[in-house]
């Protein structure tokens, strides 16, 4: 199966530790001409990274890849066992995509102080405030996203928090990062930092980051 993306994207990482917590080798490709080509839009017109090439189909959407991959691969399972583990880790994902994503995508633009909207930083830092309280009351006992092992919650939630320390808790002091201060968040931090495939699938991703952000900055 060929991966079209960047290791730079959450998206695309999400679904690179997906499958690399199942075993499953993924090969890491550029699209075509790149994300904006007309080729690459002939194999998805939605245009955007990641997508799967599979069995001569191609599929979109992190998340459709993810729930693929687990269906051709069920074994070892990304998901938990029981009917509500499952629930537990799709329904941390989604917050993941629905209430924290879009906030961090607002903010970037107001990196540079020189470019900064004081009273738009404060908005969008109570929302991201609410989006880590949806994700705490929804996560399961631990220390994972649900239980004692990593799933598709942790690999949704683990890149995005490691975006939000780089674009976001470095740069904008009033906004916390809530894996410091002791609690739920912090203990699920610390296991992800604690797994071998986790860890050094983040940090990977962090790294890409860097290079994008020093782009960013020089803007």
């Amino acid at each position: 199966m060929k991966l079209y993306g960047a290791i730079a994207s959450p998206y695309v990482t999400r679904v690179l530790m997906f499958a690399r917590l199942k075993g499953v080798d993924l090969e890491l490709l550029d699209p075509p001409g790149g994300s904006r080509s007309d080729e690459y839009r002939a194999m998805t017109p939605i245009g955007k990274i990641p997508s799967l090439e599979a069995d001569g189909h191609i599929i979109p959407e992190s998340e459709t890849i993810c729930e693929y991959i687990e269906d051709v691969h069920p074994e070892p399972s990304g998901l938990p066992a029981d009917a509500q583990g499952r629930a537990t880790s799709r329904t941390i994902s989604r917050i993941t995509d629905l209430y924290l994503a879009p906030h961090v995508s607002t903010i970037v633009p107001h990196i540079n102080p020189a470019n900064r909207d004081a009273d738009v930083v404060e908005k969008v830092g109570g929302e991201i405030a609410k989006g880590f309280v949806y994700l705490e009351h929804f996560m399961g006992p631990g220390p994972f996203a649900v239980s004692d092992q990593p799933t598709l919650g942790d690999c949704s939630a683990g890149p995005y928090l490691m975006l939000m320390r780089k674009l976001v808790f470095d740069h904008f002091d009033d906004i916390a990062d809530p894996t410091q201060t002791p609690g739920r968040l912090a203990d699920w931090w610390q296991a992800l930092e604690g797994h071998e495939v986790c860890a050094s699938t983040i940090n990977e991703y962090a790294t890409a980051v860097d290079g994008f952000l020093k782009y960013l900055l020089k803007r």
